[in-house]
């Protein structure tokens, strides 16, 4: 009778039994792997049909010893994985060690937090245990561009975003995207990938007018490795009215530009580039007035933006 792949006839015996009872977890999940003589692709495979979708770069970097799983997310996939592999359950979560204190890879002395940049951090909180964020350390801006459209009713209709993105180390495969709205309870925007990357897991927190998704690259980056990716947020009625669009920047970007296209009728009467520190406390606020060019068109340029925010306010009338 042939026996289930994974299962404790293929395995080399002693070796992986060994493992499994004292770890450490990265050697027993790779000779947990390499038991049942399947691919890293093909794990990963079976890994999505179960609706748990986790990368090739992740499975390699909880093997080589480098990473290992921490957040809920993880951890969830962890369990699928166990049952992938044809291990009991716990087999492997039982050996991981207490959680690394994360303030020092994820937060460097230059980084605000991300509630000092994002209003509402309770559910922030909330939306981070439900998407994958832990590579936004390893992960450094080199250009960013924000084009703002904003409809004859004085609403935002939509926002394109064009990112130049570079690693600063092995395997990261994502980046995270937050948006947030002073509307509250209406509909959430709709993001679209438009190049370079594809969508992740989403989640909205409605009455706190926040979005947030994962957005995919084409393959895990090598340290160095720059991707360019462009999204764009679409909005429904009733359309935002905010008056403002600010983006925030927890590491500093080599260059900066946002452009907020305005419709006629609807130009305003006075239009202003604001900026802040990222400091927890008592931020630096700055501003200085702005102008429309002929084409109904505001437009600011930074070089070496943040950490902190920049953004753009408008009055109608």
């Amino acid at each position: 009778m042939q026996q289930p792949v994974g299962s404790r006839a293929d395995r080399p015996g002693p070796r992986l039994d060994e493992l499994l009872r004292t770890g450490p977890f990265a050697d027993a999940l790779r000779a947990a792997v390499r038991a049942t003589g399947l691919s890293q692709d093909r794990i990963v495979d079976r890994l999505r049909r179960r609706g748990v979708p986790i990368s090739t770069a992740t499975l390699s970097l909880w093997q080589s010893g480098r990473h290992r799983p921490e957040r809920p997310t993880s951890l969830a996939a962890l369990s699928a994985l166990e049952t992938v592999l044809g291990l009991d359950p716990g087999a492997l979560s039982c050996l991981l060690e207490p959680p690394r204190p994360r303030g020092r890879r994820s937060r460097p002395l230059e980084m605000p937090a991300i509630d000092v940049l994002v209003p509402h951090p309770d559910a922030i909180q909330r939306t981070l245990e439900r998407v994958d964020n832990h590579w936004s350390g390893s992960i450094t801006r080199v250009s960013h561009h924000d084009r703002v459209e904003v409809g004859a009713h004085g609403g935002e209709l939509s926002t394109r975003t064009r990112e130049v993105l570079r690693a600063t180390e092995d395997g990261p495969d994502r980046c995270v995207y937050f948006h947030t709205t002073d509307q509250r309870g209406g509909p959430p925007p709709e993001i679209r990938a438009l190049r370079g990357c594809r969508l992740g897991a989403a989640h909205a927190e409605p009455g706190a007018g926040l979005s947030t998704v994962e957005l995919l690259f084409p393959h895990a980056l090598n340290k160095g490795e720059a991707v360019l990716i462009e999204y764009c947020i679409v909005h429904h009625e009733p359309y935002p009215r905010d008056g403002f669009y600010v983006r925030g920047f927890r590491k500093t970007a080599r260059e900066y530009v946002l452009e907020v296209q305005f419709t006629p009728p609807a130009l305003p009467a006075r239009c202003v580039h604001f900026w802040t520190s990222g400091a927890a406390v008592d931020p630096v606020y700055n501003e200085r007035l702005l102008t429309l060019d002929e084409d109904h068109r505001a437009l600011l340029v930074v070089a070496d933006a943040g950490p902190g925010q920049h953004g753009m306010r408008w009055q109608f009338g």
